[in-house]
This record gives C-alpha cells, sequence and structure tokens, in this order.
C-alpha cells in the first residue's frame, strides 16, 4: 500500500486542524485516506463522488469494520473532497473539486447489497452527492404529500407531545424508509397490510434484531394513528424477530481505571460521570453549572429519559475536578460575552420565558464545544454541548490501548455502576432510584452480572 503523498498528506492534516479534529483521532483519519487512495488505485469509480463513498464503505464493511468506524471514514473521505486544489505530484492523479461526498453511515437498508449495485431513483438525497445530514429524512423528495406528513403534521404531533428530538429523528427515518419501500405509494392508499410487508420484509429479507423491528413498529403505530388516522390493523400474525436474552457488559474497576489512564480532558471527567453517577452519556453532555449543588454534594439530572429528573450523590474523589472544569467553563462564557454571543441553547421556550438565561453562567454547559454554531434562521451564534460522538471515539481508542477485550460503550459504565453497587449490597431499589429506572424489574437484570457467593455457601437442609 503506497502511503499518501506528501503534498496531500499536508494539506490533509492542515484542514484535520482547522476542522478541531480530536488529535488522539488524526491517524485514524490518515489511515482511512490511505486505505481510500490504494481503493481507488485498485478499482475503476464512477466520477460522482457520494457513490465512490459508499463503493468504499462496502469494501470496508466487508472486512469487518464496526459502524463507527464506517462513520469516521465517511467524515475523513468529505474532509478530503472538500480540498479544492489538484495535487499534481501524486503517483494516482486525484482531481479534488468542489463537490461535498456523502459524509454518512451506510443506513440499515443499504447493507447485503453488491459492491457495484446502486439504485439512484429510490436513494434518499443523503446519497447523491450532498453533504450528509442527519435530519435527512427533512429534505424533500419526489412526494409532495409525503414531505407535508413527514416535515409538517409528525414534526408538530411529536413537539406537542413534547418528545425527545432523538424519538422524532426516529420516527421522521423509519417513516421516510417506509415511503422509499412502498416506492412513494400516496398516503392517502396506505393500509394495514403496507405495514405488515414492511415489518414482514424487515424480519424476514433484513433479519434485524428484536429491537429494530419493535422501534419500526412503534414509529409505523404513531404514523398511522397519530398522523394518517387509519387502522393500523392487528399485525399479531407478522414475524417478529425474537428478543435475545440480555445481559449487561461490566468491567471491573481495575478495567475503568485502566480506561480511564488512556483518555484525555475532558473525555476522562466524562467518563468519571458516567460511572460515578451512573449517567447516561446524553444525560452527561447535556450538565449545566447549575445542576451540580456541591454543599449537598448532590447533582441533579433534569433531563433525563423520559424528562424524568432525580439526584445522586457527587462523587467526591472527582469534586476538586469539577470545581476546575466550571473555572474553564467561566472563562469560556467570558470570552463568549466578549464575542457578543447569543448565549447557550435552551430547550422549549426556556428562551422567551427567562430572557437573560442564555447568557446567564448558571445555564452553561459543563461540557461546552470548542466553537460557537451559528444559527442561520436566527442570524445568530450559540453555543451548543459535545456530541455524542465526540466521546465516542476517543472512549474507542482508550479501550483499546487499555487492551480490553470486551465490547465497551459509554454505556458500559452505567451498567458498571449499578452491578458494583448491586456487589457492595446495596439495595436494589436504591440502585432503581439512582438510575431512574420506572420499573424495578429494569433493575433486576443487573443481579445476572454480580457471582452469587450465596451459590457457592449453600448447604443442604440435612445440614443445617
Amino acid at each position: 500500500m503506497e502511503p499518501i503523498p506528501g503534498c496531500i498528506l499536508e494539506r490533509f492534516d492542515s484542514l484535520l486542524n482547522k476542522k478541531s479534529v480530536p488529535f488522539e483521532a488524526r491517524d485514524d483519519y490518515r489511515k482511512w485516506l490511505r486505505y481510500y487512495l490504494d481503493f481507488r488505485s485498485k478499482y475503476t469509480l464512477p466520477d460522482n463522488r457520494s457513490e465512490q463513498v459508499r463503493l468504499f464503505i462496502e469494501k470496508m464493511r466487508s472486512k469487518g469494520q464496526s459502524g463507527k468506524s464506517l462513520n469516521q471514514a465517511a467524515h475523513a473521505l468529505s474532509l478530503f473532497f472538500s480540498l479544492q486544489e489538484t495535487c499534481r505530484s501524486a503517483p494516482t492523479q486525484m482531481r479534488i473539486g468542489d463537490e461535498a461526498s456523502s459524509h454518512s453511515q451506510v443506513l440499515t437498508e443499504d447493507r447485503g447489497k453488491p459492491l457495484n449495485s446502486t439504485s439512484e431513483a429510490e436513494a434518499p438525497a443523503r446519497r447523491r452527492g450532498r453533504k450528509y445530514n442527519e435530519w435527512w429524512s427533512m429534505e424533500k423528495t419526489v412526494s409532495a404529500e409525503w414531505d407535508v406528513i413527514i416535515t409538517g403534521t409528525l414534526v408538530g404531533e411529536i413537539q406537542t407531545r413534547h418528545y425527545s428530538r432523538r424519538t422524532l429523528k426516529a420516527y421522521a427515518d423509519w417513516s421516510r424508509k417506509f415511503q422509499l419501500y412502498l416506492k412513494h405509494k400516496p398516503p392517502a392508499d396506505l393500509s394495514a397490510e403496507d405495514v405488515k410487508a414492511y415489518l414482514t420484509y424487515l424480519a424476514v429479507n433484513r433479519k434485524v434484531s428484536a429491537s429494530t423491528q419493535n422501534q419500526a413498529f412503534n414509529s409505523l403505530l404513531f404514523l398511522f394513528r397519530h398522523i394518517l388516522k387509519k387502522d393500523f390493523g392487528d399485525q399479531r400474525d407478522v414475524p417478529r424477530a425474537k428478543r435475545s436474552s440480555y445481559i449487561p457488559v461490566v468491567l471491573t474497576r481495575q478495567e475503568v481505571d485502566a480506561v480511564l489512564q488512556h483518555l484525555a480532558h475532558p473525555y476522562t471527567l466524562i467518563v468519571k460521570l458516567l460511572y460515578g453517577c451512573g449517567l447516561r452519556l446524553f444525560e452527561c453532555l447535556k450538565l449545566r453549572v447549575q445542576n451540580f449543588n456541591f454543599d449537598a454534594g448532590i447533582l441533579t439530572v433534569m433531563d433525563g429519559k423520559g424528562k424524568k429528573a432525580r439526584t445522586v450523590p457527587i462523587p467526591r474523589s472527582i469534586e476538586q475536578e469539577l470545581l476546575e472544569q466550571i473555572a474553564r467553563v467561566k472563562a469560556i462564557h467570558e470570552g463568549d460575552l466578549l464575542s457578543g454571543y447569543a448565549g447557550v441553547v435552551l430547550d422549549d421556550a426556556l428562551d422567551r420565558k427567562y430572557r437573560n438565561a442564555a447568557k446567564d453562567i448558571i445555564w452553561q454547559w459543563l461540557f461546552p464545544q470548542q466553537s460557537l454554531t451559528f444559527i442561520l434562521e436566527a442570524n445568530e451564534k450559540r453555543r451548543f454541548h459535545l456530541n455524542d460522538s465526540d466521546v465516542q471515539e476517543p472512549l474507542h481508542q482508550a479501550v483499546r490501548k487499555a487492551g480490553i477485550t470486551k465490547r465497551v460503550t459509554s454505556h458500559t459504565f452505567r451498567h458498571s455502576f449499578a452491578t458494583h453497587l448491586l456487589q457492595a449490597n446495596y439495595d436494589i431499589r436504591t440502585i432503581q432510584t439512582l438510575l431512574g429506572h420506572s420499573d424495578v424489574r429494569t433493575t433486576m437484570i443487573y443481579t445476572h452480572c454480580v457471582p452469587s457467593r450465596t451459590l457457592k455457601e449453600l448447604k443442604s437442609p440435612l445440614d443445617f
């Protein structure tokens, strides 16, 4: 495999720095570019950049690359294609044009197709030479009727119920996939048989997991009941993917420490909060300065799953780190005020209810993004918190460097939090409260993660 030509590498590194790509991830970005140059030299590819990305991603998937790695590879290529000049000294001539590539993960429907297969007629807009937008389901399609239903009625119904953005995105994505499966069949002509056919297709042809099929089922149920006002049907005879028994992956205390040793700031503090407080990743990233009560030693999670609030103890061992992080946030905030920014992003109508809250220090994110984001609609600059993807890649690298062979995600630390409390003989109801579970049966799954010492000590009644 040939190395990356010097002139390309220099410009690519400069772009990585400009786009604030994490330093620890840059080697991987160079690796994907190198793989792509080698791939291009071996195969005759179409001129369309998005099609090149799709073919490359399919090739990498066939080699067993994970979904996160494929997303990173697509992003690396989108950055590469955004370069404007031609590197004439490269062994393989690369024309670097203005057309942005499809910075996208390839969706479940695309899996299993041959390398050279394509269906531009049915492909959504994200695969037609545009830069990937995670809200691709809100883009216009050939069916104006479907566009009105998804971008108008569905959004309104979701917002009326105060469902999360994740729910909106999931329901809109499945509605679009349903539309594509039916080849843009008019919504007025839909029936329960269409739903049955699609769910059967997912289970039999695509062999999706039980959770994926259930998410599709709930999304289409919402679409029929609240948007189309149609009969959803019984659907009992639809083949359902069998739900496998699930036991959470749990790290030992030593493994948690090993991962922390290979993380840099602020990811170290994020993981300590995930493990030390049992937080979900989105709960951690959405923490604000006002959520911490150091006098009482309590952290209040205001926007948990299902919009539920709860309190958890602040780990005493990281109090100083938290105070130092808040000091950094204050310094960033002071600079933002001087630059004339419009404040942080606030949920719902808080911006109108508390007009000065967006610029108040207590409402600032504990983990803000490095740069301000320009909001085109409002013509103003706001500061967002870190994204999930900002944490996932550094965490993945840290796990590999620590030599841990378990499948570790950000949620693994929440599992470890609950399991270690259970091992320390904490009451299951207490753990349920700390995790924010509505039903204790959800918390009971952690009993499978604890080695049962009672079984080893079990005696026969004859020996009593």
